[in-house]
């Protein structure tokens, strides 16, 4: 495991990668996704857009980039074409008895655990109070993992990796997100433009940053008065993750937060006058959300329907066996998979080597590079499905399912060489260690101090807690 140089102090560890690969190709950055849905899409530009051959990478074009570690960053220069064959052909195989076979075990799990604790975490065979709230403690968060599985399942059925049959992947994808609350189709929808877009500050629909511009009309200040402000309070932060881990996933389906805000560019109309919010119809739930075309709008509905069948079930059951044991069964282990929902998807987004682009500077590559793996053990592999060690791969072969998805991830790495990025230090402990610094470290973006051409086109993250590259120097405004 090769670590990238640094130009921090020590102490401040960069990127850690899973390659010492340094070689990379001098072939064009191809752009186009042959693996993404490509139907045309409302919300983005045109997808001719994502079709250009040839682009060039000259580094001499974007000058000197420092990610936030103060790494200098290079622009992939690799394509889509050198992804795609140096990945074994047996590796796009997807087979649906196995997937099902997925779902069964961990179906067998929540049901295992379910009457274990029922039958044995009782007064009868366990006196004492604080030994049972400790266990069904340990319930919630068991269940949590084990229903964030089943999460993982129908995104795998959102991205046709589960089965080569659509149908097969739409039902039960509809199934297991209706049952953990979640919009499958409105999601599906909403996840395929994140993909179309990953890394684009204008058009990606998940944990866009905030420019520096943006950063600062939010706390009331001058773009530049942000490289002289003292250090943001560590409760301050933990105040905001705590939230963001809370509510993130509910608040992002009610109000598109974290999403793009572009809405007054979609092609059809649907977007004039609406913003992110409350109460604004951009949402996951309206199917004349600016979020989605008219050709998805009766998909909204469907994936509607499926939560309120849920809803009802869950109704039905809290009447029946009482609303604290159902407290217990299923909202906090609900609470659980939120948690691990945002953390897995902000981790996957959000470090300090990352970049992001401007519209004009992004490509399908140059995206879907501007993510990171990273380890989480037992958990991640075994219970998660390997969502988080492998999402690299994902973003350039998302129909590759989960269980080929190690062997591909390993092909890849030769064609990114440098520009493969994993932070693996300290496993699962890591992993959680990361949000922390990702709170930290990563505030807002803005183009390199210096950048010229091109180069202003690419974002790094920078932050006021004098951690990392400092922020730019601008010129004062009135």
């Amino acid at each position: 495991m090769a670590s990238v140089s640094s130009a921090l102090p020590a102490g401040n560890k960069p990127v850690l990668r899973r390659t010492q690969t340094e070689a990379t190709s001098d072939s064009s950055a191809d752009v186009s996704p042959f693996d993404s849905p490509l139907e045309r899409s409302a919300s983005n530009t045109s997808l001719s857009s994502l079709a250009s051959d040839n682009v060039k990478t000259d580094k001499a074009e974007f000058g000197k980039l420092l990610d936030t570690y103060g790494n200098e960053f290079q622009v992939p220069d690799f394509t889509i074409k050198d992804i795609r064959e140096a990945i074994p052909k047996h590796c796009y195989e997807r087979s649906a008895l196995r997937s099902l076979s997925y779902v069964a075990r961990d179906m067998i799990y929540l049901a295992v655990t379910f009457y274990v604790w029922n039958k044995y975490v009782t007064p009868e065979y366990i006196p004492l109070k604080a030994a049972r709230v400790v266990l069904w403690g340990l319930y919630t968060f068991m269940q949590g993992l084990f229903g964030t599985g089943i999460w993982v399942l129908a995104h795998e059925c959102g991205h046709q990796a589960f089965s080569p049959s659509r149908l097969i992947n739409d039902t039960v994808g509809w199934v297991l997100h209706s049952a953990l609350l979640v919009p499958y189709f409105s999601w599906k929808f909403s996840h395929s433009k994140h993909h179309k877009a990953t890394g684009n500050i204008e058009r990606d629909m998940v944990f866009v940053p905030r420019t520096r511009e943006q950063q600062a009309s939010r706390m009331g200040r001058f773009a530049h008065e942000l490289s002289e402000l003292t250090e943001e309070t560590p409760i301050y932060s933990l105040i905001h993750l705590i939230g963001q881990q809370l509510i993130g996933w509910p608040n992002y389906l009610m109000t598109n937060v974290t999403g793009h805000n572009n809405h007054e560019k979609q092609r059809e109309g649907r977007g004039k006058g609406k913003t992110n919010g409350w109460f604004t119809g951009v949402n996951h739930f309206n199917p004349n959300s600016p979020i989605y075309d008219e050709r998805e709008a009766p998909w909204i509905i469907v994936s509607d329907i499926g939560i309120a069948i849920a809803a009802t079930a869950l109704v039905y059951l809290g009447n029946t066996f009482g609303w604290s044991n159902m407290f217990v069964w299923y909202f906090l282990p609900y609470l659980w998979v939120n948690h691990w929902l945002v953390a897995i998807t902000y981790l996957q987004h959000t470090d300090p080597s990352l970049p992001h682009y401007t519209a004009e500077e992004w490509n399908f590559v140059r995206g879907a590079a501007a993510t990171i793996d990273r380890e989480f053990g037992f958990i991640g592999r075994h219970l998660l499905h390997g969502i988080i060690e492998t999402h690299v791969l994902h973003h350039y072969v998302s129909t590759i399912p989960f269980y080929n998805a190690d062997e591909a991830s390993e092909a890849i790495k030769e064609v990114m060489g440098r520009h493969y990025r994993a932070d693996v230090e300290d496993g699962s402990i890591g992993f959680i260690k990361s949000m922390w610094k990702a709170a930290r470290w990563c505030q807002w973006v803005e183009p390199t101090e210096g950048a010229e051409g091109k180069g202003k086109g690419v974002l790094f993250y920078r932050n006021q807690n004098g951690l990392g590259v400092k922020p730019a120097k601008l010129p004062k405004t009135n």
